[in-house]
C-alpha cells in the first residue's frame, strides 16, 4: 500500500534516486546530457535534500514522499510565491511507476498543505515545453496554460517553460 507523508532524513537517498531517475526519464530527449547532469547536481544532492527535508515554511513546505514497502517511489514539494498563490516546485516518480495515481496523491498532499496551512487560492506549476509526460498530467488536474518563459538556469534561452495555473 502506498502512503504519502512529509519526508524526513531517512528518505534522502530515496528522494535523490526518484528525482534523478525521474528527471532523466522526463528530459533525456529534451535537454542536453550536460544540462541534465548540472540540474541533478544542483538540486538532488544529499546536502540540499537534507536541508529541504528538515526545513519547512511557507516558501518551501518541505518534501512529501510516496512510500511503498519502505521504498520512496515518488517525491514532490512546493511553497508559496505570493500571499495567496502557491507553486508546485518539484514532482517526480519512479519512472516504472507512472499511471498508478502516485503523482495525483502527491499533488493532492501538496495542494492541501498550501490551502490549509498557507491559505492559497491559486496554484502554479512550470512545465518544460515538449514535456509530454507532465503537460497532460497537469491539464487533466485543472491547470490552464498561462504563458511561456525561459527555463531556470538556461542562460542560452533554448529551453522554454510553460506556466500553468489553477484555482484551488
Amino acid at each position: 500500500m502506498i502512503h504519502i507523508h512529509k519526508a524526513n532524513p531517512s528518505h534522502i537517498q530515496g528522494i535523490k534516486k526518484v528525482c534523478s531517475d525521474g528527471y532523466w526519464a522526463t528530459y533525456r530527449n529534451i535537454y542536453t546530457k550536460e544540462y541534465i547532469e548540472r540540474v541533478i547536481e544542483d538540486f538532488y544532492n544529499d546536502k540540499r535534500i537534507l536541508k529541504e527535508v528538515t526545513t519547512s515554511d511557507r516558501y518551501w513546505g518541505g518534501y512529501f514522499v510516496a512510500v511503498e514497502n519502505d521504498e520512496v517511489i515518488g517525491a514532490g514539494g512546493g511553497g508559496m510565491i505570493g500571499e495567496t498563490e502557491g507553486e508546485l516546485f518539484v514532482l517526480y516518480l519512479d519512472p516504472t511507476r507512472r499511471n498508478e495515481g502516485i503523482g495525483t496523491l502527491l499533488l493532492e498532499a501538496i495542494t492541501q498543505q498550501q490551502k490549509e496551512e498557507f491559505h492559497a487560492n491559486k496554484q502554479w506549476v512550470s512545465v518544460q515545453k515538449g514535456n509530454e509526460k507532465g503537460i497532460p498530467f497537469y491539464e487533466a488536474r485543472g491547470f490552464v496554460y498561462e504563458k511561456e518563459q525561459p527555463v531556470y538556469g538556461n542562460e542560452e534561452g533554448e529551453y522554454r517553460s510553460l506556466r500553468y495555473s489553477r484555482d484551488v
